[in-house]
């Protein structure tokens, strides 16, 4: 019994999915802390692919009980596409197995309107968000002028704050390619489906409070945590430790373990600062040999060495117990292997376990890299430690010095849900 949170360690895309799906086959409940449809997690289950977005991937068990917390934002059209596509691929029960907090904010067609007219208005210095209305929605919430997901039930409270927000719209952006009478009429709909899904957050998760083993599932990453990132090149809502226990009320001394899924490179999807990128062909191997491209926008996702920096950063905020590395198999083919290990600022100081505040001097950074044997040998669907290759095995124990001794205790060796090696 107890808590277990799953966080990405980097940018995101690091594969949580894998490592949720295969946690989540012990859990009694599985949650959403943050974030909306703009996250995705792939998870092959058997002969099947599923893509996640705004759904808690525990969904894939037919026994696990799921839940989108008040930390989210909800876009309702999404949730039921998202719902059906899942039902269409042979989940059974999905529909009785999910409910979203009253206390999740609606994240409307509105706002992804927005979101492309404040990307315009940035230019060159744009975000590179996924268009999907999540700042937009986010901001509404902090400035207390959101829709929450309980208030859809009221037409006349709904109807009158959406109104509000689209005038309110209007008067900073002029004309928007949006009907605002469009998306209530939509709603009159969604109000009769979502009864069923709605509860109050806290009476539920009382439930639950002594019999289950309950799985968190984060969304995003650390480096994109609106405190914690690469501010201002970051999502809207905590991504991290922290976020997770103030969005679902978790009781900190019920948590047994932090699982940080780090990638054994580094990518990352949108603008802002990424000391380890490789603009030449490592970063083309890397982005080839890895599918690496965005579920839920299909953008190709830039590319580079691991950087134990980050890693180190991420550690000391979130906590972890325990690392999932994925992708290891993506490593194959190359004769050396370069990990990011220090920062050199412009100034000349040499840092190792921070990032500067600042997003430009971030981008001005040297990265000292320790140079290691490549394995070059296939190592896709290995399920034993002890079958990689001693090169393969020599990178993962140098991970986990640099990393002060947190043990890498799964390791993904392909796509297929058995293609992990779990070390006790």
């Amino acid at each position: 019994m107890g808590i277990t949170i799953v966080l990405g360690s980097q940018w995101g895309d690091e594969g949580k999915g894998k490592i949720t799906d295969m946690l989540s086959q012990q859990a009694t409940l599985c949650c959403r802390a943050a974030g909306g449809h703009n996250a995705g997690h792939t998870i092959v289950h058997g002969s099947k692919t599923y893509d996640f977005h705004i759904l808690p991937s525990g969904l894939i068990s037919p026994v696990c009980v799921n839940l989108i917390g008040a930390g989210t934002v909800v876009h309702v059209p999404s949730f039921f596409r998202e719902l059906a596509s899942l039902e269409e691929k042979g989940l059974e029960n999905a529909r009785k197995r999910v409910f979203i907090s009253d206390r999740a904010h609606v994240c409307f067609d509105l706002h992804s309107v927005v979101d492309g007219l404040e990307e315009a208005r940035l230019g060159g210095r744009k975000v590179g968000t996924t268009g999907k209305g999540i700042g937009p929605c986010y901001s509404d919430k902090a400035s207390r002028r959101g829709v929450r997901v309980g208030e859809i039930l009221d037409e006349t409270v709904f109807e009158r704050k959406l109104r509000s927000l689209h005038a309110g719209y209007l008067a900073r952006f002029g004309e928007l390619e949006y009907n605002v009478e469009d998306e209530i009429t939509r709603f009159k709909e969604y109000r009769k489906l979502l009864g069923p899904y709605i509860v109050d957050q806290l009476a539920f998760l009382q439930k639950y409070k002594d019999s289950s083993n309950t799985l968190i599932e984060g969304a995003n990453a650390l480096m994109l945590d609106l405190d914690h990132g690469t501010y201002p090149f970051v999502t809207s809502s905590s991504t991290g430790l922290g976020g997770a226990v103030q969005a679902l009320s978790l009781n900190p001394t019920s948590i047994k373990s932090v699982v940080g899924v780090v990638k054994a490179y580094t990518t990352r999807v949108g603008s802002g600062p990424f000391p380890s990128e490789q603009l030449n062909e490592v970063g083309e191997k890397l982005q080839e040999v890895g599918r690496e491209f965005g579920v839920t926008t299909g953008r190709r996702r830039r590319c580079g060495w691991l950087d134990l920096v980050i890693c180190r950063y991420s550690q000391a905020i979130n906590h972890y117990t325990a690392l999932n590395l994925t992708k290891l198999d993506v490593l194959d083919g190359f004769d050396e292997i370069k990990v990011g290990v220090a920062y050199i600022l412009p100034d000349g100081t040499r840092m190792e376990s921070a990032i500067p505040a600042d997003a430009d001097v971030l981008d001005k950074v040297q990265v000292e890299y320790v140079t290691l044997p490549g394995w070059k040998s296939n190592t896709m669907g290995v399920k034993k430690y002890g079958d990689l290759p001693p090169n393969a095995r020599a990178y993962i124990e140098f991970i986990e010095r640099e990393l002060g001794g947190v043990p890498v205790k799964w390791i993904g060796t392909g796509p297929a849900r058995d293609d992990m090696i779990c070390r006790e």
